[in-house]
Parts: C-alpha cells; sequence; structure tokens
C-alpha cells in the first residue's frame, strides 16, 4: 500500500463537512475488562492545574518551575524534610491498584497470536493522571495494537489519543472489502462487525460526549479509504500507523474549529487541541513488530542471549533535546534568524520538552486562529478550568514549530525476542534500558544471574568488598509483584544506593502530598508484552 492514498486523504481532512446525523447505536466495539489484582484507591476529583505546576518537566512558562534538578524534579530529601510513611500493606495497594493482567489465547480462529499475555500498571504524580494506556486486538485485520500516552497541559489530549488512534490504524490495515461491510452497517442501521476487541482496566474511562464526533470523522476516515483506488487489501502496519498518527491529529485540530452541536462538546474539542500528547504504539503481528513513536514515550524490546544474560534493544527514539539529530530537523524547518530561539533551555520555544506531539495547537496554529477559537467559547466559560490560557510562545515567528509524524522502525521476532516493554519517560527518567529489561527478564525467568568477581574487585578493600556485596544481594532479592509493569514501577521508585529495595524511600516517595509529588516524580505507565518465541522457530517437517 502506498503512502499517496494516506497523503492525499490527508489533504482532503479539512476540506470535508462534518455531520453529526449517523448513527451511532449500531456501532457496538467488542469490549474486555482485565480483573485487577486488588481494589482501587476512591478516585480524585478533577481539579486543572495551570502548566507550570501541572507537569513542570514538560511545559514550563516561567523557567522557575524546574530550577537545576535533574528532569525537572527535586531531589530526594531526608526524612529531615519529610516524614511520610506507609505500611507494606498500603505501598502494595497504592502500587497495585491499576494492575491489569491479560492472557492472549494462543489461536484466535484466524491464526496464531505473538503475545501470550501482557501485563501493564500506571502511577499516578499528578492529579487527575496525564497518563493513558490502551491494548487491543485488531478483529478485522491481524495482530495486536499497544499504546501508551503520555499528556501535558491536562489529560484531554492523551485522553482523546488513547480512546481514538488505535481506531485509525486498525480501520486503514483493513480491507476494501472489509470497509464495504462497515460503511453498509452504518449507512442501514444496522451492527457493523467489531474492529477492535479492547481490554480495558475497570477504571479507565471514555469521552462519551464526545462519542458521536469520534464515530463520524472515523467514518469520514474509512469512507475516503474507500474512495481511492489503491486501498485494496489495506495499509500495511507501517503504512498504517503513520496515517493514523497523522490523521487523527488533523481531527483533532479540526474538532477544535468546526461548529459543533453542543458547548460540552465544543470545549472538549478545544480542550483536546490547546493540550498535548505523545504517543508510543507497537503493532505486534505474527512476525515482527512495528512500532511508531511521537515525543519522549519509548518501546524496548527484551532479548534473551545465549549465556542466559539479557539485552535490550531499543525500538524507538526519544524527540526531545537529547536527540541532537531532532533538534536540528526542527531548526532546518524555520529561518535562520530564528536558529538560537526555536530550542532554548532544552526545551521548544523554551516551553515544551517532546518535540513531537499530538494536539499543541499552540505551536502549530496562527496566532490569529488561537484567538479566534478561544474567543468562540461561551463567555460564561472558565479558561482556566479548561487548562486554557490566553498565552503566546515567545519568539513565535513561523508556526507550525511542533507535528505528529511519527518516527517508525519495524523489527522481525526471533526466538530469542521474549518481551517487549512500552513506558512513558515517567518511567525511563528512573530506569535505563538494560535496567529496565534485567528486571523483567529476571522476574520473568526466576534466575538472577551474577558476573564473576574480577581481578580488579578481588583487590578491593573490606569496606569496598562490602558495598559490592549489598548490590549482588540486592539482585538476587526475590519478586514481590507477579504484575512485571509493577515490578518495574516499585524499582523504578523504590531502589536505594546499592541497587536494593529501600522499603523507607518506596513509603516517602508514595506518601507525598499531591502538591508535593509532582515534583519528585513523573506519571508512570508500564506495559510489558510478552511474545510467542515459538513463532519465530524455524519449522521443520
Amino acid at each position: 500500500m502506498s503512502g499517496r492514498v494516506c497523503t492525499s486523504i490527508l489533504q482532503r481532512a479539512s476540506s470535508y463537512t462534518l455531520t453529526l446525523s449517523s448513527p451511532t447505536a449500531p456501532f457496538q466495539y467488542t469490549h474486555s475488562v482485565a480483573s485487577p489484582c486488588s481494589q482501587p484507591r476512591p478516585a480524585h476529583q478533577c481539579n486543572y492545574s495551570s502548566w507550570g505546576s501541572c507537569r513542570s518537566d514538560r511545559l514550563c512558562l516561567t523557567g522557575e518551575e524546574t530550577g537545576n534538578w535533574p528532569h525537572g524534579r527535586r531531589p530526594l530529601s531526608t526524612r529531615q524534610d519529610l516524614d511520610f510513611q506507609l505500611s507494606r500493606v498500603q505501598i502494595n495497594s497504592i502500587l497495585r491498584s491499576n494492575e491489569q493482567i491479560v492472557s492472549v489465547p494462543e489461536f484466535d480462529g484466524r491464526g496464531l497470536s505473538a503475545v501470550r499475555k501482557f501485563e501493564s500498571n500506571q502511577l499516578a504524580a499528578n492529579t487527575p493522571n496525564e497518563d493513558r494506556r490502551s491494548a487491543a486486538t485488531c478483529l478485522q485485520s491481524k495482530g495486536m495494537l499497544f499504546g501508551v500516552f503520555d499528556g501535558h497541559g491536562g489529560w484531554a489530549c492523551a485522553q482523546a489519543v488513547s480512546e481514538r488512534l488505535l481506531y485509525y490504524a486498525a480501520v486503514a490495515m483493513m480491507s476494501k472489502q472489509s470497509l464495504e461491510e462497515l460503511e453498509n452497517g452504518m449507512e442501514h442501521g444496522r451492527a457493523v462487525p467489531p474492529i477492535l476487541q479492547w481490554y480495558k482496566h475497570h477504571a479507565d474511562f471514555n469521552y462519551r460526549e464526545s462519542a458521536s464526533l469520534y464515530i463520524d470523522h472515523l467514518r469520514v476516515f474509512w469512507q475516503e479509504l474507500l474512495d481511492s483506488e489503491e486501498h485494496g487489501e489495506g495499509m500495511s502496519p507501517l503504512d498504517a500507523l503513520e496515517c493514523s498518527f497523522k490523521r487523527l491529529d488533523a481531527d483533532i485540530s479540526l474538532e477544535a474549529q468546526v461548529p459543533l452541536c453542543n458547548d460540552l462538546m465544543k470545549s472538549t474539542a478545544i480542550q483536546v487541541a490547546f493540550a498535548g500528547s505523545t504517543a508510543c504504539v507497537a503493532h505486534v503481528g505474527t512476525d515482527r513488530i512495528h512500532v511508531a513513536n511521537a515525543g519522549d514515550c519509548r518501546a524496548v524490546l527484551g532479548v534473551l542471549e545465549e549465556d542466559g544474560s539479557w539485552s535490550a534493544l531499543p525500538l524507538s527514539q526519544d524527540h526531545n533535546t537529547q536527540n541532537q539529530a531532532e533538534v536540528e530537523q526542527i531548526k532546518s524547518k524555520h529561518p535562520p534568524s530564528e536558529r538560537d530561539t526555536v530550542v532554548t533551555d532544552d526545551r521548544l520555544l523554551g516551553i515544551l520538552m517532546p518535540l513531537r506531539a499530538f494536539g499543541d495547537v499552540r505551536f502549530k496554529w496562527s496566532l490569529e486562529l488561537q484567538q479566534s477559537i478561544l474567543a468562540s467559547l461561551e463567555s460564561g466559560v472558565d479558561l482556566d478550568s479548561l487548562n486554557l490560557y490566553q498565552y503566546t510562545p515567545p519568539n513565535y515567528l513561523t508556526p507550525p514549530y511542533l507535528d505528529v509524524a511519527p518516527e517508525i522502525t519495524h523489527h522481525k521476532l526471533r526466538p530469542q525476542d521474549r518481551f517487549l516493554i512500552l513506558g512513558t519517560d515517567g518511567l525511563w527518567d528512573e530506569l535505563g534500558n538494560e535496567e529496565a529489561v534485567r528486571l523483567v527478564g529476571e522476574h520473568l525467568s526466576g534466575i538472577h544471574l551474577q558476573a564473576p568477581v574480577s581481578p580488579s574487585e578481588r583487590q578491593m578493600k573490606l569496606g569496598q568488598m562490602h558495598e559490592l556485596l549489598l548490590k549482588r544481594q540486592a539482585r538476587a532479592s526475590p519478586a514481590l509483584d507477579t504484575n512485571a509493569a509493577t515490578h518495574l514501577i516499585r524499582h523504578a521508585l523504590g531502589t536505594g544506593e546499592y541497587g536494593e529495595l529501600s522499603q523507607e524511600r518506596l513509603a516517602t516517595m508514595l506518601a507525598l502530598p499531591e502538591d508535593l509529588a509532582r515534583m519528585y516524580r513523573d506519571d508512570i505507565t508500564a506495559t510489558v508484552v510478552y511474545l510467542n518465541s515459538d513463532l519465530a522457530r524455524p519449522q521443520h517437517s
């Protein structure tokens, strides 16, 4: 499938008229809810804070929130400053309240699954949590889709993208025949074939008031695919992922500009567009993985080496100022006179840390369009309550400065490829790729390999040898969690000086009040996808 189809569809995306007359009742989606391992805490009431305080590591209006602390957060203080203690039972309850474990049937009636099971978890630092996650099986094409989404400027954009992006990708991979069945069902008010089987945590929710709008835009997308002579058997996973990212972002932008049927839907659409979200989505097919990434979420493959050790294979690159090629690419799109202002203080225009994202129209639209859209809201609407502010980024001269075009990698599965970790940047701020893979690999195998004592280590003094023994002892500690994602989060927040799990440190990090938690840690989302390595083995007759 050529990328020309997607390009032509995107060019037409802003020209169609939106209607809300399509029947939504027949549009039923298959939905599975995984049982959590423990009861969740009562949900916090949603209160919206300003850009600076809500996501101090990603959006900065004054430059004063983050100081010189690593990752934009204050260093963890001692009990002289903080004295918050939780019991082991309380710690486990907090850590496990958003757990999800789903086993996938080996054969689903259409073929063997490359996924055996997946485990996922989330831990909030913001109130409410600005991270989202998604997982679903494609029912009209092959493979499974997994995504993690990191919101900023509020949770609105991450919420919308987590609900919608997997549908766009799945529709793009559907054959023309399947799309015709979908359209005929919608046209005649009949039940339509389900597109995805979702795996939801019971605490997940959807934008119910915007469901008809979202279905209408998805329908227009598949209608344009039907009109294309090139669509045929559907897009490849690579083309589908690229097209779905771009098309959904175009729809988010359009929805904030067109008249809608009620004020709530209108304000939600504007809130989604002005907030932002990074995204990392993986399509796991029978023999290969495709990963599409925009922003600083990350996908890392866990590989079991011949000697029994674990190694990490990154399947994405972070799009932030640590990626010099990304910085140069952005600077090349603007006049030489802006070379010193496009990226300053390790942020886009001195404000935004991720350099690719959904939404964030404040970095994409002209100033005139931004002011016009905000002015179109009802006079009684409180902009602060929607996380909307009359603010112009400095040196905003030649927009757009930001786009969502994903960087896509693909990897052919091998017998030694055992699992895939998807995580938002809150996880990777605390753990490196190799450490995360080692933690999951040893959690999976129950084997903790220790390297032989080197000649230099044999010359250590007694104090140094004691430190080495503590580190080795820490690595051999038994896992406390059955869920590997929880295991990662526990170690991300509770690892002490020698690699040991510090109950005191973990208790302090989890007991921080809402107004302090965001200064020490970020929202964390982790999904571990276990692969069916037998599928990648050579078949002998």
